[in-house]
């Protein structure tokens, strides 16, 4: 099958800006089949495949993009699932445009092939037709236990794996629900949450027993999961839930919150639709959201659906250092998000009740160039000025709680509070002990927490196999 060469991809349907900006359903509509299969016949099906390359958990993308292109969707979707247990996520919210999509060769003069939007059309069309599903191999009960620590996406791909292999894999969870940042962190309209439990419901299909409402560190130790509950080996994936600050005054405020909280309020309001839910989150006509990630844009335009008037984007930096994705910048543009960069928060005011009323900003500019050639932002003597607000969200990153590593003796970890292992196996410096995820790395994507959740499991697999 010659490959079709039109140089751009075919744009993926989406909600009217003006419509989605009110509402918490999905912004992206998904692929037609129609579409689907003229996208993956801009495919070249090189022979080096590059595009693997690009992939934390290594899909054999030109083998299942192939399939789409002859209409075989649940085929495909097998090849997908032989590596990656969360495609209909991934589909999502992986960044493809600086991993696999960055390595396709289509995009050295046009638009690479939409790999991730191909990828989610597969995902989805197993879901909406499970009798084509092919179910994966799962090897016998081969008898030793591991514990996984935290039910996100890095927690979920190193049990689904171990559990093809013939492990009793137990997934323990601090919160109510599983799923992690997939369930409490991204916005519903980014990432839907039927879809995260049913994707959820294929790893527990596989064998994977999750217990929520177990805090490791607390309800039972890492010590005590070996010696009293007989496992053979954990995997702490337990994510980076410790939001940081900027240490500035006012921060303590009402009407301030951390992005952690604001989001995890939202998605139990809008996610889950709970009628009685005690913790309810309140915005006001004017919000100002700190950062320029991922979750500064989430945050933003969850304001927005919240009834905001007005919502900023407060970022130190220039547009182009923004550290979001390029679709996610542009769709909050879309929806009328306010961008003030090279602009940095120096104080947050209140009222006399200690409610938010104002920020005091100060505009940066380029310092000199630092001993690697970037030019850092500094502040601007005297261009001081005030945003009138009542709602401040800071979303600047966050940090591992520090409960494991506090209370497993040999856990090492650095001065950030992310545990130390080795790159290549995940081995933390505690015997039988492995982590993977932003544990590990700090908060960073979906997509390489679960490759570091991936080579965990076969690190794991090595261990008590040669033990």
């Amino acid at each position: 099958m010659s490959a079709n060469m039109r140089m751009t991809k075919n744009p993926i349907p989406e909600q009217d800006p003006q419509v989605r900006a009110h509402n918490f359903k999905e912004v992206a509509l998904g692929y037609t089949a129609e579409m689907a299969i003229d996208e993956a016949k801009r495919c070249m099906g090189c022979a080096k495949k590059p595009c693997v390359s690009g992939c934390p958990v290594n899909v054999r993308i030109p083998e299942f993009v192939a399939l789409v292109a002859e209409g075989k969707f649940a085929e495909a979707a097998a090849i997908v699932k032989s590596t990656n247990n969360l495609p209909a996520i991934c589909g999502r919210v992986c960044p493809q445009e600086s991993q696999c999509e960055s390595k396709c060769v289509r995009g050295i003069k046009g638009e690479p092939v939409g790999i991730g939007r191909l990828e989610r059309f597969v995902a989805d069309y197993v879901m909406a037709h499970p009798e084509e599903e092919n179910k994966p191999e799962i090897l016998p009960k081969n008898g030793k236990k591991v514990a996984v620590v935290g039910s996100g996406p890095a927690g979920l791909t190193c049990a689904g794996d171990l559990a093809k292999l013939g492990y009793d894999v137990t997934v323990f969870e601090a919160l109510h629900a599983p799923g992690g940042v997939l369930i409490y962190g991204i916005p519903e309209f980014r990432l839907p949450k039927d879809l995260v439990r049913a994707e959820i419901a294929t790893v527990e299909a596989l064998g994977v027993k999750i217990i929520p409402d177990m805090v490791i560190g607390k309800c039972v130790t890492v010590d005590e999961l070996f010696e009293e509950e007989g496992f053979d080996a954990v995997f702490v994936g337990s994510g980076a839930g410790l939001p940081n600050f900027q240490g500035i005054p006012g921060e303590n405020l009402l009407g301030v919150y951390s992005a952690n909280e604001f989001l995890t309020r939202t998605n139990l309001m809008k996610a889950y639709d709970f009628p009685n839910h005690d913790t309810p989150i309140k915005v006001g006509k004017v919000a100002c959201i700190v950062g320029g990630g991922n979750v500064a844009m989430d945050a933003a335009r969850c304001a927005k659906r919240l009834g905001a008037e007005e919502v900023y984007i407060v970022y130190r930096r220039s547009e182009k250092e923004l550290p979001a994705r390029a679709e996610e910048v542009h769709h909050a543009k879309e929806e009328g998000i306010i961008f003030r960069l090279l602009t940095n928060p120096t104080q947050i005011m209140g009222d006399e009740n200690g409610v938010v009323k104002s920020m005091e900003v100060i505009q940066m500019e380029l310092g000199e160039p630092d001993a690697s050639g970037r030019r850092r932002p500094v502040p601007k003597e005297g261009s001081e000025y005030v945003i009138d607000c009542d709602t401040v969200v800071i979303a600047i990153g966050n940090s591992p709680n520090p409960l494991i590593r506090s209370t497993t003796p040999g856990l090492e970890s650095n001065k950030k509070g992310c545990l130390v292992v080795d790159e290549e196996t995940g081995k933390t410096t505690r015997e039988g002990v492995y982590a993977g995820g932003d544990a590990v790395t700090g908060a960073a994507t979906v997509i390489l927490a679960m490759g570091a959740g991936k080579k965990a499991a076969a690190s794991i697999h090595e261990y008590l196999q040669n033990k």
